[in-house]
């Protein structure tokens, strides 16, 4: 996508054993991507790198975005 991102080809992912499936369409291909996720408090105090992240996986048919805290 961008210039500077961290783009990651178009997978398929593997839950505790299982193929993840798209809620949405069915589809069996994602895009893996890592998520902060921003708190007021920490944003407002310049804090935001000690926020957790989540790791998110978009469906390369219809953008549905699956989101976990353990990496897969």
């Amino acid at each position: 996508m961008g210039l500077f991102s961290d783009d990651k080809e178009p997978q398929q992912v593997i839950i505790k054993g299982k193929r993840l499936k798209c809620s949405i369409c069915g589809h069996g291909i994602f895009i893996p991507r890592k998520a902060q996720l921003n708190t007021k408090v920490a944003s407002l105090m310049n804090l935001d790198w000690a926020n957790k992240s989540a790791y998110c996986y978009i469906c390369a048919n219809c953008s549905h975005i699956d989101w976990f805290m353990e990496e897969q």
